[in-house]
């Protein structure tokens, strides 16, 4: 199921997978517990999500149902970029890049790692 789902990936798709990961490594570094953060994070993503969902379409049960994967990304994309401003704040970041050249590196093999497996199953594929 894996396989087949890498195989018929979207290259748009295979980017987003991308920002996923780079979000992951950079947060989990710099991950903290604090409720408010998450919150407000999760306000944000509701809000935003919300609207993001609306100027896209009708906000409906049947949309949900056909189109669970895009809807939830309108909705987790604010909460990502949310949580990554309040974790990275102050941290010397410049756009999306750590001052710490070894979590830039880790995050972008990660990324290079899971293009090169996905390019690999079409390439098998095909």
């Amino acid at each position: 199921m894996l396989l087949r789902y890498l195989k018929q990936l979207p290259n748009g798709i295979l980017i987003l997978w991308c920002y996923l990961i780079w979000y992951l490594v950079i947060a989990s570094s710099y991950f903290v517990w604090d409720m408010r953060l998450w919150l407000n994070s999760m306000g944000i993503a509701l809000i935003v999500g919300t609207a993001l969902i609306l100027a896209t379409g009708p906000l409906s049960v049947d949309r949900i149902k056909n189109n669970f994967f895009q809807v939830m990304r309108l909705v987790l994309c604010p909460f990502f970029v949310s949580s990554f401003s309040a974790l990275t704040k102050g941290k010397g970041f410049f756009l999306v890049f750590s001052p710490i050249l070894q979590e830039n590196l880790i995050a972008l093999l990660a990324c290079c790692a899971f293009v090169v497996l996905t390019l690999s199953v079409k390439r098998m594929g095909s």
